[in-house]
């Protein structure tokens, strides 16, 4: 089994991220339970890869406001959306994972239309591949203020230039607003260009 430490150093606004490979999904169950009354950690697993990713304030305060962002978005646009947040999507013996932000439009389903991962330390070697087994339509990547799209099709998912859920929404804009250091001015700022796209 190969363990890697991506990311040694201790600065508060990087995400500490450890992997393992070649691990069974007995395994993995048996390190998850380990880590039940953990805070602050989170564990992703897909086809014998383990990530243990342990999630900072930054991270959470990027999540906040992009959930805050995203809503504003779904209430001016009247779209009707279900909220799963972090809620747990397993595949039994291939995948587990918990998205940072995910939503179905229209209706509930089993698996989200949409899910948003805030990404401090880049370099997971499952960044597509869990959310691919479970065949969720889009995802998007924040990275330090960056927003990376991608669509699946049939044969694997491809990067977009804007969204295929929500093909109205300002991504400029809503990249922009993400890096304000005051999550009201962010607020504040993301409505009013709303209102500027539709005049």
């Amino acid at each position: 089994m190969l363990q890697t430490v991506d990311n040694p150093t201790t600065s508060p606004a990087v995400e500490q991220r450890f992997t393992c490979h070649s691990l069974t999904w007995h395994k993995f169950k048996a390190i998850q339970a380990g880590f039940e009354d953990v805070a602050n950690i989170r564990l992703f697993y897909c086809e014998g890869v383990l990530e243990i990713v342990g999630t900072g304030r930054l991270h959470e305060a990027i999540r906040c406001l992009m959930g805050l962002l995203t809503g504003q978005y779904f209430m001016k646009k009247r779209i009707v959306f279900f909220p799963s947040g972090t809620y747990s999507h397993i595949v039994e013996e291939q995948v587990e994972y918990q998205a940072d932000l995910s939503y179905c439009f229209g209706t509930i389903k089993d698996v989200p239309d949409l899910c948003i991962e805030i990404v401090i330390t880049s370099g997971s070697p499952i960044k597509l591949q869990k959310y691919r087994l479970m065949g969720v339509p889009e995802v998007w990547f924040c990275e330090d203020g960056p927003l990376e799209l991608y669509h699946l099709p049939e044969e694997g998912y491809e990067r977009i230039a804007s969204s295929e859920m929500l093909p109205e929404l300002g991504l400029s804009l809503l990249k922009s607003c993400i890096l304000f250091g005051s999550p009201l001015d962010a607020l504040e700022e993301f409505a009013k260009g709303m209102g500027d796209r539709e005049n």
